[in-house]
């Protein structure tokens, strides 16, 4: 998985754990994808700084999923719904295939 892309998913699971300064940097670099000074500047910080925080931030969120584990439970229940919808779709009565594909996507909404 690419770094940032680790990142915007432990962000989105553990963000509400973070100030709310910190979620703010952290929103702006992985998901605006804006520079340190873009992201310094407005703040008032310099690059340096949010260049911490963001450093800081990241190990929180990893410490968070180390003794959580929330985001890989979630990689893991994602996939298994795919492979579900995936056999579904050979399954010859559409009723019972409409009822388990309906089920999924509820499913999937709820993560």
């Amino acid at each position: 998985m690419a770094k940032e892309l680790k990142f915007v998913l432990l962000l989105d699971c553990y963000g509400d754990l973070l100030t709310e300064h910190q979620k703010n940097i952290m929103e702006l670099y992985y998901c605006e994808d804006l520079s340190l000074a873009e992201i310094g500047n407005p703040l008032g910080i310099t690059r340096q700084a949010v260049r911490d925080i963001i450093k800081r931030t990241e190990n929180i969120l990893l410490n968070y999923e180390e003794k959580l584990g929330f985001a890989e439970r979630l990689g893991k229940m994602s996939d298994c719904f795919a492979k579900i919808l995936e056999t579904a779709r050979h399954i010859e009565n559409e009723n019972i295939r409409n009822i388990i594909t309906e089920e999924v996507n509820n499913g999937l909404d709820l993560l």
